[in-house]
């Protein structure tokens, strides 16, 4: 996974919005831009997890520390976050300081599963896809042994088409062969299967945002575009270009076709109680 994201800070800098997610965005509206539907989506996912100024979120998967920022500073909560990424956790690592938020936001460049302690609410935003099939098991254990009893956790997963799953598994695909080696996409009944196998958390929601994607990898597609010209200055040549323009199409192919897509799941641990039923 870090092969992916240690490409160089340039790269992604010239085609993300600056929030610097490199997920999907919800748009609000039609004439929503990149910007404003990422911080749309950074929000609702706070909103979700009911994030207070009491709570200490776990975020599993730094990226470039847009969600941790963004928690701590419009919703006052506590954030440890982790990222294996030596550019993502440098650039993270700056970011904090610059808004001034080294009291609330711990970074950690470390694997997901020697993280230790308990953590009011988790988030995940689409690591889970580096996380690989044999240990899926694995990281939904993890994540239910990182909260406490009423503990809430939001996981944004790229998904496969059911149909699809097993055909998937036993291949090799562009996107694995030249993108993400060792990535792997679940379906939505492999994540349901494997949070009853390995964990004693619930699924409370689920929101399918697949369409969103394909949106939010157009707009990463024009601004890409728009940038190519810079980013030849340093050193990303007509091949890469090409490559990375293919890669954006074929993925945004997939999720208008629906044979991919990305859900939003709401879990809680077994204490948990709502407004509703408190």
């Amino acid at each position: 996974i870090a092969a992916h994201y240690d490409l160089g800070n340039t790269l992604y800098t010239h085609f993300l919005d600056e929030s610097m997610m490199y997920s999907s965005a919800i748009y609000p509206d039609v004439n929503a831009s990149l910007a404003d539907a990422q911080f749309h989506k950074l929000h609702t996912i706070c909103k979700k997890l009911r994030l207070t100024a009491d709570d200490h979120l776990i975020e599993i998967g730094t990226g470039w520390g847009g969600l941790a920022v963004h928690a701590a500073k419009h919703f006052g909560c506590k954030v440890t976050t982790t990222t294996i990424s030596e550019e993502q956790f440098a650039y993270a690592n700056e970011w904090v300081k610059r808004e001034g938020l080294e009291d609330q936001i711990t970074l950690l460049k470390k694997d997901y599963r020697l993280l230790e302690g308990t953590y009011t609410k988790l988030v995940s935003i689409e690591m889970i896809e580096a996380v690989g099939k044999p240990y899926l098991n694995q990281f939904f254990n993890k994540c239910a042994s990182l909260l406490i009893p009423d503990g809430l956790m939001l996981l944004q997963s790229i998904t496969i088409d059911d149909r699809r799953y097993d055909s998937y598994h036993k291949g090799v695909d562009f996107i694995q062969k030249h993108i993400f080696p060792g990535g792997f996409l679940p379906s939505q009944l492999v994540l349901n299967q494997h949070i009853k196998q390995a964990s004693d958390l619930s699924i409370r929601d689920m929101q399918d945002i697949g369409l969103d994607y394909a949106r939010t990898l157009r707009d990463w597609f024009n601004a890409f575009v728009a940038a190519k010209e810079k980013l030849a200055v340093h050193g990303y040549d007509e091949r890469f270009a090409r490559m990375w323009e293919y890669y954006l199409k074929y993925c945004e192919g997939g999720f208008l076709e629906r044979s991919i897509s990305t859900v939003q799941l709401v879990l809680s641990k077994p204490r948990y109680v709502d407004e509703l039923t408190r």
